[in-house]
């Protein structure tokens, strides 16, 4: 198993930035892959953004050139930077990682962007 603690939401201004982190318990070779995402209006969780332990990235279609997610090998952490942010990216964000074939997930983050 793995526990995933998140950090760095907050309220900005729309245009402004925030940068997100989730530090893993188990190193991040260990981990399939890890991504951030986002509560949809019917209670889902969609996917903003994720990296595979390769390193392969894939973003929601709704973040791309805006957001970008990296991982510091060193402390076992995924970022997901967020520039030119918008009211509409307003939500809770979720870390989650894939571990063999169980999904596991942060407490969450609250992002608040004003118009």
């Amino acid at each position: 198993q793995v526990q995933l603690v998140e950090s760095g939401g907050g309220w900005v201004q729309a245009g402004g930035s925030l940068r997100l982190s989730c530090a893993a318990s188990r190193p991040w070779f260990t981990i399939n892959a890890m991504g951030w995402y986002r509560q949809t209006a019917g209670n889902q969780r969609e996917l903003v953004a994720a990296i595979t332990t390769g390193g392969t990235t894939s973003y929601a279609d709704s973040v791309k050139g805006r957001f970008t997610i990296s991982r510091d090998n060193a402390k076992n952490t995924v970022y997901l930077q967020m520039n030119s942010l918008k009211p509409e990216d307003t939500d809770v964000y979720y870390c989650g990682a894939v571990v063999g074939v169980r999904n596991y997930w942060g407490q969450g983050t609250r992002v608040t962007v004003s118009s």
